[in-house]
């Protein structure tokens, strides 16, 4: 069952952001800091009694600013597109409002589960506005308070009520996501691969707007591709625009067991592109990257152009790099054998003694340094999981595993074993027990 998305959307000022991060048990800070780049983390997978979900922050609908037909469109598209619930937060202490009104007639549209969430009722002024709130014609009100808790356990309870435990995918079929920054070719790079024009193609950044996923057959084997979002538009007003697509793409790269990052030949690798693997590589996905529109490149060669993104990408030297054109179809053939290679690596098992082996050669071959007189040592090393692998080392102390040496380790696994395209995890233990 895929996870539930939940959004917070209301005025500015209301309390969402306090309401955010109480739900996701942390402050969210800048990511990014790069103009046209996603700046504020308005997304977050959080858990309430063993219960996973989306959580959006949308931002503040606003009728009073200039471009407020737009910014409505972003929200409300953010609102009915994706969430299951959606949490419209209030200010007690101001009452009911225009702009609450404006926010009531885009979710009148909606459909969908709207709790209301009156927030400041600690203030006094709160107590007696709360009624006026009825006004919006939903038929769940909740008085909460960011700040002091008041209300939280109940508005949780509520949000979650239909949601199921421990939210887990049941299709056993191999998943893989299309993703990168706008038109880079992802939506062409689909519809070569499904052979049929399934997805809008432009050549105008932002046209595909929703991720979709479809079936690909390929060698009598099905497989689920996931198209994501590649939207931005220029301007402030659309900067919600660029962070939902963020957000989708993310949720693509979660349902994905590998994740194909598509590059632009013409445009060559930008610093996004980085960012974009970075997130399929901290969730632990298989990668691929897919250098598109080759055809186009005429003075550069795939020795040269591929020297080039291994030092760019230096976090991603075990990830293939496949070039093609998904427009002519040129060297799509190369594609399909690079994702099954990878989707046997990701679920690849070693067997104990063959693991136990390569490590112990490995700190035969170069010790690790001592530290304040102390040095490493391995005792017993076991696979305790796939997608990606996970190697545990029990160790004498693992307070004296320097990042240098694990990633000898890790190189040193690679040597032995196909690891080609899939992140390995390594975790050290203490073998007396203390974690």
């Amino acid at each position: 069952m895929a996870i539930p998305t939940v959004a917070l959307v209301g005025r500015p000022n209301v309390g969402k952001s306090t309401l955010f991060n109480k739900i996701c048990g942390k402050k969210i800070s800048i990511i990014e800091d790069t103009p046209g780049v996603t700046r504020d983390r308005i997304y977050q997978e959080a858990k309430y009694n063993n219960k996973k979900f989306y959580l959006i922050d949308t931002g503040g609908i606003d009728a009073t600013k200039m471009d407020f037909n737009d910014e409505i469109k972003i929200q409300a598209e953010i609102a009915i597109s994706d969430a299951d619930v959606v949490v419209f937060v209030v200010d007690g202490k101001e009452g009911l409002t225009h702009n609450d009104l404006i926010v009531r007639d885009i979710l009148r549209k909606s459909n969908k589960k709207v709790i209301v969430a009156i927030n400041k009722i600690d203030v006094k002024e709160a107590q007696n506005n709360i009624y006026d709130f009825y006004e919006l014609g939903f038929d769940t009100y909740l008085p909460i308070s960011s700040i002091h808790n008041t209300g939280y356990v109940e508005l949780m309870d509520t949000i979650t009520n239909d949601f199921n435990e421990n939210n887990t995918e049941i299709d056993n079929r191999l998943k893989f996501s299309i993703i990168g920054r706008p038109n880079v070719g992802k939506s062409s790079l689909m519809n070569a691969l499904l052979n049929e024009e399934r997805v809008v193609v432009s050549n105008v950044a932002g046209t595909t707007r929703d991720s979709i996923d479809s079936i690909l057959k390929y060698n009598n084997e099905e497989y689920i591709l996931i198209d994501t979002a590649g939207m931005r538009k220029k301007g402030k007003v659309f900067e919600s625009i660029e962070k939902y697509s963020l957000f989708r793409s993310l949720q693509s790269i979660d349902k994905s067991d590998i994740c194909l990052v598509v590059i632009n030949a013409e445009e060559g690798i930008k610093e996004h592109d980085k960012h974009i693997a970075g997130y399929a590589i901290e969730r632990g996905k298989g990668l691929i990257f897919v250098v598109n529109k080759w055809d186009a490149v005429k003075d550069t060669t795939i020795q040269e152009f591929e020297k080039l993104m291994r030092a760019e990408f230096q976090f991603a030297t075990y990830a293939p790099i496949v070039f093609l054109s998904a427009l002519t179809k040129k060297r799509i053939h190369t594609l399909m054998p690079e994702v099954i290679k990878v989707s046997e690596n990701i679920k690849r098992e070693i067997k104990t003694s063959l693991l136990n082996e390569v490590i112990m050669d490995a700190f035969q071959l170069n010790p690790p340094p001592s530290y304040k007189g102390k040095r490493l040592k391995s005792y017993f090393s076991s696979q305790t999981g796939t997608k990606p692998p996970k190697f545990t080392l029990r160790v004498n102390n693992k307070g004296l595993v320097h990042f240098s040496y694990e990633r000898y380790l890790e190189n040193k696994i690679r040597e032995n074993f196909d690891f080609t395209g899939t992140p390995i995890i390594l975790q050290f233990k203490n073998r007396s027990g203390d974690e």
